[in-house]
């Protein structure tokens, strides 16, 4: 052998030396200085347990459990230990046939191989676990009951904001996000409980156990030398007010639509219904697959939250927007004046205006208390028209656009529930491409009184009044106040205060007054609250739909916006109650109710009756209720939280 090859001999044999040491080292530390490994494999009659941890609560403003634990009962199997079982029985109890038994073990085999244990029959309703627990030892060794917490919802309310937890998919455990789930595992779904799993889920822990020759366990092995105890997940602490969100469901039942309530103060979301609702407990037991269906398939999209959701136009409610717009870049003052005479002439086609008679858009608090259409109208043009930007095309759509965007439109806002919609503002490109490059203001001048292209969600509606409410500045809505024992930095960016364009305290004090002029003296005095001063705004939103294949116009939609106190405000709100005419007709008293409420905890005797009418009203089309399960299914959820009819 040549000498030149001695030397990448010595590295080879040193390689396989260094292998061979670090194999018997490991071997060492495993069998002599780690003796858990050994004890657990020299332990056939160990059973590995996984303890599920509590998962965390939720509390409401008031410290209310809104959101808790329940505990129901899994059967589990271990497809290699079934032996000879009574399972003609066991078939008969969960009301199976024997091909769906042989099914359900091949599945388990599976999921999980022949040595884990799987999940046979899910959440166990009371009868069926009854009659399991008295006659388990039919069904040993292979089979096994296990505790399994679900949700419960002690206020039946806020299902949208809550969400849900269910079993996650096979789709989810292929994706390395959720590496630490198991099949059968569950994790939250929607609301609150989707976006705060990792905080609300806790840490499994895992129990062995002694087993018998039967396969039953006799407690724990080594007393517990070798367990991880499970940590419970953290509770979340919420600015949602559960007295008021339900008040809120009961003023919109009946009909379609959403309120938002924010505490400008702080960001943090008083209310937030979405109509029609559903109570929470449907989606919880042993029901919850078969009403999960229900719910997805009912004609009013019961668990479409609306709130966030759906968009709309915000028709006359956008008018201060356009106001602050125009008062910021100069092309109007508060004195300001438009001489309507019932409608705006300044393009090809009028715009109709609800008043004729003169003076009534001779200023601008005089405009928006009277709701002038031509005025916002002719306003809008100016502020696009500006020669200072060249006109609409070469730079006064895209700087009103920037108005819009700052004050939280066209995008999302960033709330802490997931599926928020972004709404529509134009750009010019939007209308590039819409027109051609053939434009103009007159094109785009139904803007100006918040129809046309433009569509808003109702949250950014009532962020809309937050900011005008702080004079330019407001928080991001959220729901999560606090989390118990965290401290970290997951809820900094909702405490960040947002600053809005800059505009001067002296226009939004203009725009303020004729706010309160609205509710004081104009098209808003339903929403009037004895001793407190409101700022609000009317609107009807057209509405538009495509019937037999034809855009067709369709009943509006009734909108209202508004803060109280207007001074210091502590709440801003925004309605919208679907094919219900004009704003002041139901928007506006269900706005106001709320603002009672929360502000005073209670509704005054002189405002019962309007209460009771508010309730009572139904405004949702006959033929769509027909068709819908909805109230069946909230009794059927009712019925059997409280064990009676």
């Amino acid at each position: 052998m040549s000498v030149f090859n001695q030397p990448r001999k010595r590295v080879i044999q040193a390689i396989i030396l260094g292998m061979v040491v670090l194999i018997i080292t490991r071997l060492f530390f495993l069998q002599i200085v780690e003796k858990k490994y050994a004890k657990l494999a020299d332990a056939n009659a160990v059973l590995r347990k996984v303890v599920y941890p509590s998962r965390g609560i939720i509390y409401d403003r008031k410290n209310k459990a809104i959101l808790s634990n329940d505990v129901l009962y899994d059967l589990v199997v271990t497809p290699a230990s079934v032996k000879a079982i009574d399972t003609a029985y066991l078939c008969k109890i969960l009301n199976i046939d024997k091909e769906e038994f042989r099914k359900r073990i091949v599945n388990a085999i599976v999921r999980n191989g022949r040595v884990r244990q799987s999940v046979f029959a899910a959440l166990l309703p009371a009868e069926v676990f009854g009659q399991l627990q008295e006659s388990m030892y039919l069904f040993q060794p292979g089979f096994e009951l296990v505790p399994r917490q679900i949700r419960s919802y002690p206020f039946s309310a806020a299902a949208n904001i809550l969400g849900y937890i269910g079993e996650i998919s096979p789709e989810r455990l292929k994706d390395s996000a959720y590496a630490s789930y198991n099949s059968g595992d569950y994790l939250g779904l929607a609301g609150l409980e989707r976006t705060y799993e990792a905080v609300l889920m806790g840490t499994r822990g895992i129990q062995y156990l002694v087993k018998d020759n039967l396969n039953r366990p006799q407690g724990a092995y080594e007393n517990g030398e070798f367990d991880s105890a499970a940590i419970a997940g953290k509770n979340l602490r919420l600015s949602l007010d559960i007295e008021l969100q339900q008040f809120g469901e009961k003023l919109m039942k009946g009909k379609m639509g959403s309120i938002v309530a924010i505490d400008p103060q702080t960001g943090g979301i008083l209310a937030m219904v979405s109509a029609p609702t559903f109570d929470p407990n449907l989606l919880t037991g042993s029901y919850r697959s078969t009403n999960s269906v229900l719910l997805n398939r009912d004609t009013t999209k019961p668990t479409f939250n609306r709130a966030i959701q759906a968009t709309y136009p915000p028709g006359s409610t956008f008018k201060p927007m356009i106001a602050l717009v125009g008062l910021d870049e100069g092309v109007i003052t508060p004195s300001f004046g438009y001489p309507c005479g019932g409608a705006y002439y300044g393009c090809s086609r009028p715009i109709k205006c609800e008043h004729h008679d003169a003076g009534h858009a001779a200023n601008l608090r005089l405009a928006l208390s009277h709701s002038c259409n031509s005025y916002f109208s002719h306003v809008y043009r100016l502020c696009v028209d500006a020669g200072k930007f060249g006109g609409i095309r070469s730079g006064g759509l895209q700087k009103w656009s920037d108005y819009m965007n700052s004050f939280g439109f066209g995008h999302r806002i960033g709330v802490d529930v997931p599926s928020e919609a972004r709404g529509i503002v134009p750009t010019p490109a939007f209308y590039d491409k819409m027109y051609k490059g053939s434009w103009n203001s007159c094109t785009s001048v139904f803007l100006g009184i918040g129809q046309g292209e433009l569509t808003l969600t109702p949250l950014q509606m009532a962020n809309a009044m937050c900011i005008v409410a702080n004079r330019g500045s407001y928080y991001i809505p959220h729901f999560v106040q606090s989390i118990d024992g965290d401290d970290a930095h997951l809820l900094d960016k909702y405490k960040e205060k947002h600053v809005v364009a800059h505009i001067s305290d002296t226009a939004y004090s203009a725009v303020i007054h004729g706010m309160t002029d609205v509710v004081a003296s104009g098209t808003g005095r339903v929403a009037q609250i004895e001793g407190i001063s409101i700022g609000g705004k009317t609107g009807t939103a057209e509405n538009y739909g495509i019937v037999d294949g034809k855009r067709t116009k369709l009943k509006n939609h009734a909108v209202f916006v508004a803060f109280a106190p207007a001074e210091s405000a502590r709440i801003a709100i925004a309605v919208i109650v679907e094919n219900s005419g004009f704003g002041a007709r139901y928007a506006a008293p269900i706005a106001s109710l709320m603002m009672e409420k929360y502000l005073k905890d209670s509704i005054s005797t002189k405002r019962q009756a309007l209460m009771k009418t508010v309730m009572e009203t139904v405004t949702l089309d006959p033929a769509m209720v027909a068709k819908s399960k909805l109230d069946s299914l909230n009794a059927s959820a009712l019925f059997k939280k409280n064990g009676t009819k």
